[in-house]
């Protein structure tokens, strides 16, 4: 391992971190920069799926006192509540992810699809934020399960790469009534059971793959993974309460916008 790969795989597991949480596409942002910067890591895909538990388990810091709560109570009605909205919201991605996963590898993972995606996204947020103006349900608590399972299934567009699975959940969840506040913190905890079972899939498909080549860059990427996702989450908890999402989607915009130009000259 050389300088010039670690500073690349701590590059990559720090926008894992801050991207997976906010509506801009981790995957995207990864699979782009894969292509530009040209990093090689351990075989098949193990240091992408292990930065994205870094992310995870990010995530599960920030909230873990939530999470103890429905571990050791969960027939509270309050926790009961919060484990069928996830449950629900877990089924969409759960169901398709696992009939149509060797078609999301093989065909959509390219800069291409991202692109495009990134762009239709950034219009998608502009118009929402733009449209959306009332709030039924301001907490998480008072979201009836029918609103949870319909996040589900705007979760489940976000296998396309470039879409954003914190773009769909929170920007779906805005439209169905949820308030910036519930539908961000919504979408951190539904990425919870959501990326988990992602990341135990891919391990178990690439499980062949994994040895100690390269685990020193896994490491770092993990480490940096794990810090950046605690910095953002904890971030945009507070951002979302002053502030819309329109400025997400103009960066889509531009660096979707960006991509296709750099794609038209050749590059990728």
């Amino acid at each position: 391992m050389d300088l010039y790969d670690a500073g690349i795989a701590a590059l990559l597991g720090a926008v894992e971190g801050i991207t997976e949480f906010l509506p801009i596409s981790s995957t995207g942002h990864l699979i782009l920069l894969d292509d530009l910067l040209g990093f090689q890591g351990p075989p098949g895909h193990v240091f992408e799926v292990v930065i994205q538990l870094g992310a995870i388990l990010g995530v599960c810091w920030v909230y873990r006192e939530r999470l103890l709560q429905l571990a050791t109570h969960p027939l509270m009605p309050r926790n009961r509540h919060m484990l069928l909205l996830l449950v629900l919201g877990f089924l969409p991605a759960a169901v398709i992810g696992f009939l149509a996963h060797g078609f999301i590898k093989t065909v959509l993972f390219n800069p291409w699809v991202v692109s495009i995606a990134l762009i239709v996204g950034g219009v998608a947020i502009i118009v929402i934020e733009r449209l959306v103006t009332g709030d039924r349900f301001k907490e998480i608590d008072a979201v009836p399960g029918s609103v949870g399972l319909k996040v589900g299934f705007c979760q489940a567009l976000a296998m396309i790469p470039g879409v954003s699975r914190s773009g769909a959940t929170i920007m779906g969840a805005r439209v169905l009534g949820l308030s910036r506040s519930a539908a961000a913190e919504f979408s951190f905890l539904l990425a919870i059971p959501t990326m988990f079972a992602a990341t135990g899939y891919d391990l178990y498909k690439n499980a062949a793959q994994i040895d100690g080549n390269g685990m020193a860059l896994v490491l770092i990427g993990f480490i940096c993974a794990l810090v950046t996702a605690v910095l953002t989450v904890r971030w945009l908890i507070g951002f979302v309460s002053s502030h819309t999402f329109s400025g997400f989607g103009w960066y889509r915009i531009a660096l979707g916008s960006l991509m296709i130009v750099l794609l038209s000259f050749g590059w990728g």
